[in-house]
């Protein structure tokens, strides 16, 4: 975790920007819980446990800056709340969701899938692609599993 600290420090640097001690607390918070999409609200929460002094209002404004330089990316999976996301180190493009409509549970998918869309796109459009994002949504495994379960359960409890 202290390598890319250092390296997002140098990002930060490069952008005339430093690493001050609330925007290294909002980072580790980034770090400790890369798994998860947390939102501005979740990360205020997880700091306001070792930092009660940095405000919701600090939190909001060093995820903007974190988005605008591409350390973090801002996701919205529907539901009305943006999330943020670390970007992956050397990622040429943003990772793809997999999103629940059941459970609400998100899954990524680290593999470059469009490589071949963006080409067409490029070529018959003429539009040069930065970025892209890409999400799903539909029925995860689990609440796949629980509803044919549930389904084999009730036949089974009719005969």
């Amino acid at each position: 975790m202290e390598n890319r600290l250092d390296r997002i420090k140098k990002q930060l640097h490069t952008a005339s920007y430093k690493l001050t001690p609330q925007r290294e607390a909002i980072v580790r918070v980034l770090l400790e819980h890369e798994a998860e999409h947390l939102s501005a609200e979740d990360v205020y929460l997880y700091i306001k446990e070792k930092s009660p002094e940095i405000g919701l209002a600090t939190v909001y404004r060093t995820l903007e800056l974190l988005t605008e330089l591409k350390i973090v990316d801002k996701i919205n999976f529907g539901d009305g709340v943006s999330r943020y996301d670390l970007r992956q180190e050397g990622a040429k493009h943003f990772h793809h969701h997999l999103v629940c409509i059941e459970c609400g549970s998100v899954e990524e998918i680290q593999e470059d899938l469009l490589g071949e869309v963006e080409e067409i796109v490029e070529k018959n459009w003429h539009f040069q692609i930065i970025d892209h994002r890409l999400t799903f949504h539909g029925i995860c495994r689990r609440c796949q599993e629980k509803a044919t379960g549930g389904e084999k359960n009730k036949k089974a409890a009719s005969i």
